[in-house]
């Protein structure tokens, strides 16, 4: 092992090697920036560019892109409300205020240095522990998945922004949008409205654009000039946002710990992992009533969970040769067409390039610190631009991005669709993020509940004992009912204190 793990290092510590780390953080910042362009279509776009490359350096390029775009999408979130990708729209909810307060350029440190500890921490756990998590990950199946899904829906009441109504009909309707399209085993069409467009239902990263990109120009198009902006584009503070991480060391580890397990779990993603860890961090919050509203402990929980899922989900992919994300299964072809085999046969086969690869992407963690911050000093600058420039930008950016995911001009149709009802959100003060919440669940939890309930041949009793009956199953079902009565106590203390208010 330690024979290993030394070749490993000596051939990610290599010229070329550095070099193309470098090189796929300095990519994947700014296509993670990009409403529209995710971390996986940049990892594809890239793929070919790599076969000229020896396979450790292509890997090492890959890897740079992929954690550098988790990252970024941080940026576009915490200076104008748009998630640059699905997994920062928890970020959305604490960064964005912050950045209003005229703190930005602290948002995006504390977002840089938790997304690099939470980035370190997964890859760590992936270098020395893969082979055990992997035998874990394969002890999970449909009922288990279906449970991990119900219990994200508990955590929709905690991202309620007043009134938990109002966030439980955004997550209702996540849910139902979730539904649009065909049922992924019978191919049965659901509300499609015959228009074949939607037949494959609304991708997320479109709904995403929608919901945030549009209510956003409206939102710069009708605001005032404040004398606030020159003040709110001052980058300052972005180095000591890293004595107040470290100063969270229970919240970054917890969040770290989520975003890891999340990750190895096949088809989890970074979006129920950062939305996981920030209701984590609400509930232990000795201030959660700050969540929302600029709250640091937020805005650190779900970046350190959003990268940490990166080295997770490369657990079952090295050792098991089964991708945990689509990002992963991409790098998957990636390895295959380097005529690498993903799995055991890797590590002893290879282990140059397996632990070289692993080695890298803890090079890469520590690089996009600095090209993160340089590139947000002056991405930060965008908020002096007028309010016309900024606003028809992101109008332009919002269609491109809407267009460049399948190439159809209905999904600008879709987007714009999708932003009324993000502006009518906004208008009545409901929070979006429970109907991001609700979409990427409601998916998940349909095709794991069929996939269950067609194991037992349609015996829901069946099901039900095996939720009580499987170890993990039933841990997840304490965890769903727990949510809910913390839940319930809250809202009842809640209502408690606004009647002795009164």
């Amino acid at each position: 092992m330690l024979d290993a793990l030394s070749i490993g290092l000596l051939t990610a510590s290599q010229p070329s090697m550095l070099l193309a780390a470098f090189v796929g953080v300095t990519i994947g910042v700014f296509i993670g920036m990009l409403p529209g362009l995710t971390s996986t279509m940049g990892v594809a776009l890239l793929i070919p560019v790599t076969f000229s490359f020896p396979p450790a350096v292509g890997l090492a390029l890959l890897g740079g892109i992929y954690l550098a775009s988790t990252f970024s999408g941080s940026i576009s979130a915490i200076l104008l409300n748009i998630p640059g990708t699905p997994s920062a729209v928890a970020t959305c909810q604490d960064g964005y205020p912050m950045s209003r307060n005229g703190k930005a350029g602290r948002a995006i440190g504390l977002s840089v240095f938790a997304s690099c500890i939470g980035g370190i921490f997964s890859a760590i756990v992936l270098l020395f522990m893969a082979p055990m998590l992997s035998e874990f990950s394969l002890m999970l199946g449909a009922p288990e998945y279906f449970l991990l899904a119900l219990f994200g829906v508990t955590i929709i009441a905690s991202l309620s922004e007043g009134s938990m109504l109002k966030s439980m009909i955004g997550g209702v309707l996540g849910l139902i949008i979730s539904l649009i399209g065909m049922h992924s085993l019978t191919g049965e069409m659901r509300l499609t409205l015959g228009q074949p467009s939607l037949y494959d239902g609304i991708p997320l990263v479109i709904t995403l654009i929608g919901l945030y990109s549009i209510p956003e120009v409206v939102n710069i198009l009708s605001e005032k000039s404040s004398a606030k902006k020159r003040e709110n584009s001052e980058f300052t503070g972005a180095l000591s946002a890293l004595k107040g991480v470290l100063a969270q060391r229970l919240n970054v580890l917890r969040s770290s710990v989520i975003g890891t397990v999340i990750g190895i779990i096949p088809g989890a993603g970074q979006s129920i992992a950062s939305f996981i860890a920030y209701d984590a961090a609400k509930r232990s919050s000795r201030t959660p009533e700050q969540f929302g509203k600029g709250s640091e402990e937020g805005l650190v929980a779900a970046e350190t969970a959003n990268n940490a899922v990166t080295g997770g989900s490369l657990v079952p992919l090295l050792t098991l040769g089964v991708p945990g994300n689509a990002v992963s299964a991409v790098l998957m072809g990636g390895l295959i067409i380097h005529g690498l085999t993903p799995g055991p046969i890797l590590f002893d086969n290879s282990p140059d390039i397996a632990y070289g690869f692993i080695f890298s992407l803890l090079f890469s963690n520590l690089m996009f610190v600095p090209i993160g911050l340089l590139v947000a000093k002056y991405c930060i600058k965008v908020i002096l631009l007028p309010k016309e420039v900024l606003a028809a930008s992101i109008l332009t950016l919002a269609v491109i991005g809407s267009y460049a995911i399948r190439g159809q001009v209905s999904d600008i149709g879709l987007m714009l669709g999708i932003g009324v009802i993000g502006y009518l959100f906004m208008f009545f003060s409901v929070s979006r993020a429970p109907m991001v919440l609700g979409l990427v669940l409601g998916t998940m939890a349909e095709s794991n509940l069929s996939r269950a309930l067609t194991l037992v041949r349609g015996d829901v009793g069946e099901l039900l004992v095996q939720f009580i009956t499987r170890p993990f199953s039933l841990v997840l079902v304490v965890l769903c009912l727990a949510s809910i009565i913390m839940g319930y106590l809250k809202s009842r203390r809640a209502s408690q204190d606004g009647q002795e208010t009164a």
